[in-house]
């Protein structure tokens, strides 16, 4: 059983570009394609820096949505965070959708001299931070946790709580998700701390199968008002299904008929990526799908006659 079927929504996940100019430029251009939304990660590699960037794209639009396809929790306290996501949702008159996330590139927390917990002390602080959040959207928080303590803190101009996207690929995550969420991206597993042979195992049909019920028996009443978001790995407009499946396959240690059905590769004339989407959605609730800048052109067919379907 997936929720009550959500119409299309399309997002470009991007971090860069070669000056300001552009950068302006290819916000429009997202905007003007029918996408929903530009998502930024939030690494420490050659990308920009998110809310400095989202501020940009932001002002530089008019309908856009933006937010981080996620912020680290690790890397802001979450007082800092809200301060900065209520200024920027506040400006961009309520454009932003706020990602939030555990942490789970180790690359990221090495190069920072961060310490790299494990995965189920990054959720609890993760848990704490989403606590604390709900305290700050709602005035004013008082909070005394294993992770934050704060006293009388506010987040102004915080005037509401933005649409939260929790995802993962792990089941206690995905069940925080399905509890605080209002959009779960459901993705493949990364406890390895990067990504590897490991992560696209776990991107096979049959682990979404599993991951969707998971979401399901954690969110009880909710479940219908979930939106189910997949940020794809592979996007290749007019490619060869068959030739790709059977060259990714070996390496990975699956199946042609696997690799065939990655839910989160999309390859295929326009009318077969358009029934590739419309098949998922009905079986795993997945309406809110994410491409990244290089496909933002190829992938806009898709986009024109799906989007608000």
């Amino acid at each position: 059983m997936v929720p009550s079927l959500k119409p299309f929504r399309f997002a470009v996940q991007t971090s860069s570009a070669r000056d300001g100019h552009a950068w302006r430029e290819q916000a429009r251009r997202i905007e003007a394609l029918g996408y929903s939304t530009l998502y930024l990660p939030d690494h420490f590699d050659d990308q920009w820096g998110p809310l400095v960037a989202l501020t940009v794209a932001a002002e530089a639009t008019t309908s856009l949505r933006v937010g981080g396809l996620v912020f680290d929790n690790d890397y802001r306290h979450p007082l800092v965070l809200a301060k900065e996501i209520a200024t920027l949702d506040l400006v961009s008159e309520g454009r932003v959708e706020l990602g939030l996330g555990a942490g789970w590139l180790r690359g990221d927390y090495d190069a920072a001299g961060i310490a790299y917990d494990e995965p189920s002390v990054r959720i609890d602080r993760l848990t704490e931070a989403l606590d604390v959040l709900d305290q700050l959207w709602g005035g004013t928080a008082t909070y005394e946790g294993a992770h934050y303590r704060l006293r009388d803190a506010v987040a102004a101009p915080a005037t509401r709580r933005p649409p939260l996207v929790i995802g993962g690929g792990g089941r206690r995550v995905l069940q925080l998700a399905a509890r605080r969420a209002d959009i779960v991206g459901v993705n493949p597993n990364l406890g390895s701390g990067k990504v590897d042979e490991s992560t696209a195992r776990s991107a096979v049909a049959a682990l979404y199968d599993e991951r969707i019920g998971w979401i399901r028996d954690a969110a009880g009443e909710r479940f219908d008002a979930l939106e189910l978001q997949a940020l794809t790995f592979l996007v290749a407009v007019d490619g060869n299904r068959a030739e790709l499946a059977h060259q990714m396959a070996p390496g990975l240690g699956i199946s042609e008929d696997e690799a065939l059905d990655v839910p989160i590769a999309l390859v295929g004339s326009v009318d077969e990526i358009c029934e590739q989407l419309v098949e998922r959605r009905e079986r795993w609730g997945l309406s809110y799908w994410v491409v990244h800048g290089p496909e933002v052109e190829d992938f806009a067919p898709v986009v024109a006659r799906l989007a608000g379907t």
